[in-house]
């Protein structure tokens, strides 16, 4: 695996590729740290530390995962990617209820170049929003509702939060135009690799918190705790491996045709079907309609509502919080599936170009196989996301662990599928120049 590596670098333009990736990732980080115009430094890290033995962090779990702590340090680059992933997931999601997006979808590169000018200004449209609504918690001192002094900036007159405005929209812009960038002249998926480094980054923090943690309250095990999460955490992550690498290949065969003189035809391949085909989108989707009812008590704090949405949704470990949450991402599994596999199209396109499926008859008998298929693959897949999601309460349980447990499911589910598709991408430009890859070494 050391020689691949080395290969890697060996090769000109693949290591061109790799210093550029690695360059922009420097710039993102650096990014991250830097705060927006008008935030008190002292007062944000006072506050960030009383937040992490609180619940108050578990408040924006999902965007700070994101952008990798920098929401609660109120950085440049504060919302992260998170405005880019929603106006995806959302034009991913009309493309099915709006003909129109529909047909630019099917048009190819041009209808895809189309698409991805509409989740440009979506994405605007959304940063906008989201650091207008963090602005106003920070000045608020609705963000650090658990601090001792909650306002962290320093002037909260109209025109300092216009400028702390201005400049998260403009960190969300330049965020997606790296990733953009890194998509383009990189190596792997600009995006996915952006969230990987902001949930890697974290990790060797969240670890010793742990530990940390455990000196504090006097605990003679505290190593023996720090190496068990360690231990657990691979575990998880070779079972994560496992899992995302199964599939089902339902095997396809193509009849011979003549065209003119020529035989056309004749070959055999498969389509597969992943166990979890529809990857971290079922989980994201959960955690943002788990976290609107926290969102409305935010904003409207009196009232029996927000009294009962305080005991029983702030708090990540309640049961009846996990039992809603794993619930909603078996639903999303479903719904996601159905909306991006589509049995009907597929069976269509087979019975176009001459494809069966060895037994089954082409046409309506070839679709319900299909939607057998999927369903039963469907069941475990969202069994096994939702188990997966859960493994911070369980953390939280058994080792007493707080919110910045670094091996939740999210994280986990993100950089190992990130990191699989960036080695399988990188081993396949070194097979083309005749070398080993990184899987086969």
């Amino acid at each position: 695996m050391l020689s691949a590596f080395a290969s890697a670098f060996k090769t000109p333009d693949l290591r061109k590729k790799i210093f550029f990736t690695l360059f922009i990732l420097a710039i993102f980080r650096v990014g991250s740290t830097i705060p927006v115009p008008n935030v008190d430094v002292a007062k944000i890290n006072a506050c960030v530390t009383q937040s992490q033995s609180s619940d108050a962090a578990g408040l924006y779990s999902m965007i700070n995962l994101f952008s990798g702590g920098a929401l609660l340090q109120l950085a440049i680059f504060a919302l992260g990617i998170m405005p880019y992933i929603t106006s995806s997931i959302i034009l991913q999601l009309l493309t099915v209820v709006i003909p129109k997006l529909e047909a630019l979808k099917k048009e190819g590169a041009s209808g895809q170049n189309k698409i991805t000018q509409y989740t440009r200004y979506l994405t605007l449209v959304l940063g906008v929003l989201q650091a207008t609504a963090f602005t106003t918690l920070a000045t608020s001192g609705r963000l650090f509702s658990s601090c001792s002094d909650p306002i962290v900036v320093h002037d909260t007159s109209v025109f300092p939060v216009i400028v702390m405005v201005l400049t998260m929209t403009a960190g969300t812009t330049i965020v997606m135009w790296m990733g953009e960038l890194i998509t383009d002249r990189g190596i792997g998926n600009g995006m996915s690799i952006m969230i990987f480094t902001q949930i890697a980054a974290r990790f060797p923090d969240s670890l010793w918190q742990i530990k940390v943690t455990r000196n504090s309250q006097g605990e003679a095990h505290a190593w023996f705790i720090f190496f068990t999460v360690i231990a657990i955490g691979l575990i998880v992550m070779a079972g994560v491996v496992f899992m995302e690498q199964g599939q089902r290949r339902i095997p396809v065969q193509y009849a011979k045709r003549m065209v003119g003189r020529r035989m056309f035809g004749g070959t055999s391949t498969y389509i597969p079907l992943k166990v979890n085909q529809s990857g971290v989108i079922p989980v994201i989707f959960a955690s943002s309609i788990m976290y609107l009812p926290v969102l409305y008590a935010t904003f409207r704090p009196e009232g029996r509502a927000a009294q009962w949405i305080g005991q029983n949704f702030t708090r990540g470990d309640h049961p009846l919080y996990n039992l809603i949450y794993f619930l909603l991402i078996i639903f999303f599994c479903y719904f996601y599936v159905a909306i991006t596999f589509d049995p009907v199209e597929m069976s269509d396109n087979m019975k176009k170009y001459g494809g069966f499926i060895p037994g089954i008859r082409a046409g309506k008998p070839t679709e319900d196989y299909l939607a057998f298929v999927l369903s039963r693959l469907t069941a475990p897949g969202s069994l096994y996301l939702g188990l997966i999601s859960l493994i911070p309460t369980l953390a939280f349980v058994f080792l007493n662990a707080n919110q910045n447990f670094p091996f939740g499911g999210t994280s986990i589910l993100i950089v190992v599928g990130v990191g699989l598709d960036t080695v399988k991408q990188v081993e396949s430009k070194l097979q083309q120049r005749s070398y080993e890859g990184f899987l086969t070494s």
